[in-house]
């Protein structure tokens, strides 16, 4: 976002929200100072995005940290996504021993993925067919590796697995296996839920509890060959 844009932004969301506008002079160029170095990094079209998002959710006035933590969890889930590395193929045009050009156009995917440019692009698998198939068949046989009571022991320091793991073992299912559907949260699958100030919950919402178990009431009965606390999106294992 350029610092000409900053203004504009401030007056937008003032004309909903007048606490955010600053009428003392040496207040205001402050106000506009701090806001043009923390959202330096961010478009000015998400940002108005951000804001919608935040007055639908919350009553507090809206500050740009606010703003550029909603543009970190984007840009943060974009590149968990996004390889990272270059693609000779993708540019024959680039001779192989000029590494300026080479840097120019990895930095390059990298500024076009953040920004929503490009898609990010996934790793490819490694193995696959029969070789896929036997890597898996031996990981079945390793089994878990953490016992009851070593997950007893981890519990207090890791509450949030440990409550979907009592969940599973109830017959609940999964809450992280499916997407939050609380209007005000909204979380992913593999996200933890979120409550009014944008911050991770202890507990999923009772309605993403309740969504779960009704999957896991009309699925087939399965074995889980890897343990929820290490499964892919699982959430951090401390508080």
């Amino acid at each position: 976002m350029n610092v000409e844009h900053v203004p504009e932004l401030i007056a937008k969301i003032a004309m909903a929200d007048p606490r955010v506008k600053r009428t003392d002079p040496i207040e205001r160029r402050a106000q506009l100072e701090m806001w043009a170095g923390i959202l330096a990094d961010v478009p000015l079209e998400f940002a108005l995005q951000a804001t919608h998002a935040h007055y639908a959710e919350s009553q507090w006035a809206i500050t740009a940290g606010d703003i550029a933590t909603r543009w970190r969890e984007v840009v943060r889930d974009r590149l968990s996504r996004h390889t990272r590395t270059f693609d000779p193929s993708a540019h024959p045009e680039i001779d192989p021993d000029d590494i300026a050009g080479y840097l120019a156009i990895v930095q390059g995917e990298h500024r076009a993925v953040v920004h929503g440019h490009e898609l990010p692009r996934p790793v490819r698998k490694a193995i696959g067919g029969p070789a896929a198939q036997e890597a898996a068949e031996r990981i079945a046989e390793l089994g878990d590796y953490i016992g009851d009571k070593t997950r007893a022991a981890l519990a207090p320091f890791r509450p949030r697995t440990a409550e979907r793991e009592r969940l599973v073992r109830e017959g609940h299912g999964d809450p992280l296996s499916v997407a939050c559907p609380y209007e005000h949260c909204r979380a992913g699958r593999g996200k933890p839920c979120r409550n009014a100030r944008r911050h991770d919950r202890r507990t999923p919402h009772p309605s993403r509890i309740e969504l779960a178990a009704g999957g896991a009431q009309s699925a087939e009965q399965t074995t889980t060959t890897e343990p929820i606390g290490h499964a892919p999106g699982a959430w951090p294992t401390t508080a």
